[in-house]
């Protein structure tokens, strides 16, 4: 199946801050800016832990226990880029089957010493199979990778 443009989208952010910083932000308090509400578990989500190293997830733990692994690391190379797995599918739950995955590039650039422009890719959408355009308005629309970014902006902003 072509890729399309549909399929990708690009968001980006400039942070005041260094790229080891911003990178150390980004994968080491992803919980402390990803939406709580954006929650696959029957319980109210307790900590998003972002496991650093190829191979580890994003797992999302409940206050009843339970866990959300909802993503895989693919690549983990600080302070330059991580591309983890998007494993959710257009229904919105676990998607087991990883040729119907896409994925997250997420990569940073020192724009100065103490600037660092960040750029997102969420890329191959398409590969969710049927209903994969109701992912791609989710993660480009206002409560998407805009809100992950604009929260991660202000988080590396309180944290300088």
């Amino acid at each position: 199946m072509a890729e399309t443009e549909a399929a990708t989208v690009r968001k980006q952010v400039v942070v005041d801050a260094p790229i080891e910083r911003a990178f150390s932000v980004f994968t080491g308090r992803f919980g402390d800016f990803k939406p709580p509400e954006h929650n696959m578990l029957g319980a109210p989500i307790t900590e998003t832990v972002f496991e650093p190293r190829v191979g580890g997830g994003i797992v999302d733990r409940a206050e009843d226990g339970s866990e959300c692994r909802w993503a895989r690391i693919l690549a983990f190379d600080p302070p330059d880029r991580v591309v983890f797995s998007w494993d959710i599918s257009p229904r919105w739950t676990i998607e087991t089957d990883q040729a119907q995955t896409s994925e997250v590039e997420v990569r940073f650039y020192a724009e100065s010493p103490t600037r660092t422009r960040v750029e997102l890719e969420h890329r191959h959408i398409d590969r969710h199979g049927p209903g994969w355009d109701a992912i791609t308005g989710g993660v480009d629309g206002p409560q998407g990778w805009p809100l992950y970014l604009d929260r991660y902006a202000a988080l590396v902003k309180e944290a300088g």
